[in-house]
């Protein structure tokens, strides 16, 4: 038999006495955020002040035609690199993971030695095919040749720069896509397999859908770095977004407004290329998240209807 006092239920706490929730206090941050507006303001004033930056000779030549040319020939020459790279670097991710050790042999070597060569040496290399083949001849191996082609009409400069650019970027995209591939729990093709799907179907519908959550974050740096690289063919001549720049400033003497204008296309063409990557990564990331990340336009709208 309880007592008195182990029946009486416990007195209800005044409201004086009740916990409060008091928020985190974090000063440091808040110094840290001040320090770095003041750096901010203080790097503005100085892109307005400064006479040196020469803003109207920017504003003159930012969408000047010749520079508009250049640009495209810069979006050519990463196009034809990542496509036809990342193509030759499929094949070479699957050679080195073949059973096969004379394919995985070949698939290595290549990577090695492309990977080793700075990209600008294959591209001086490949302008300067015409110094060690005069001509290019098609015929039966080791037998006689039916069709000889001289190496500088067969190779102008323009496929030399996407040769050059194309073979560096397969030697890391068949790195890329191979980790990609070996991403993929081995679990997953065998119960495609038990389920009786063709090789070919599970190569597309459960490998390559996995894998590519793997292939498009480092893809994509490497698509961006390409499409930066484009500015050593200024050595083979080509007039590119960096190589037209380099001709204006030296008619003109405006070196400081001319890099700036390279600087500000470089810098659109890469926020371009980082919204794709941003709406690819979420396409491929709906069977691993159950909420996909909001986009740009979705942040917005939720910070307009708070405010």
């Amino acid at each position: 038999m309880t007592s008195d006092l182990e029946a009486r239920p416990a007195p209800a706490a005044a409201p004086e006495e009740a916990l409060k929730i008091v928020p985190a206090r974090h000063p440091l941050t808040w110094i840290a955020a001040a320090v770095v507006a003041v750096l901010i303001a203080m790097a503005g004033h100085a892109l307005v002040t400064n006479k040196a930056f020469d803003w109207p000779t920017f504003t003159r030549f930012v969408i000047q035609k010749s520079i508009l040319e250049a640009i495209a020939l810069t979006l050519e020459l990463t196009l034809f690199g990542v496509v036809a790279g990342f193509l030759l670097g499929t094949v070479l991710a699957l050679l080195r993971i073949s059973r096969n050790p004379l394919l995985r042999a070949v698939s290595w070597t290549y990577t090695w030695i492309f990977r080793s060569v700075p990209l600008i040496l294959q591209l001086l290399f490949w302008y300067n095919l015409a110094i060690l083949y005069n001509e290019i001849s098609f015929g039966i191996p080791f037998g006689p040749s039916f069709v000889s082609v001289g190496t500088m009409s067969l190779i102008p400069p323009f496929l030399a720069a996407g040769l050059g650019l194309a073979l560096h970027q397969g030697a890391y995209a068949a790195e890329i896509v191979r980790a990609g591939f070996l991403s993929v729990d081995a679990g997953q093709r065998e119960a495609a397999a038990a389920l009786g799907i063709p090789a070919g179907r599970q190569f597309r519908r459960v490998v390559l859908p996995q894998a590519m959550r793997t292939i498009v974050p480092t893809a994509a740096n490497e698509i961006v770095g390409l499409l930066k690289a484009t500015s050593q063919v200024y050595v083979m001549a080509l007039p590119e977004l960096f190589y037209q720049v380099q001709v204006i400033y030296t008619r003109s003497g405006r070196v400081i407004p001319l890099l700036l204008v390279a600087t500000a296309w470089y810098l659109a063409l890469t926020t371009v290329l980082s919204i794709a990557q941003f709406s690819v990564e979420r396409h491929f990331g709906r069977g691993t998240q159950r909420t996909l990340p909001p986009t740009p336009l979705q942040r917005l709208r939720a910070a307009w209807r708070r405010g």
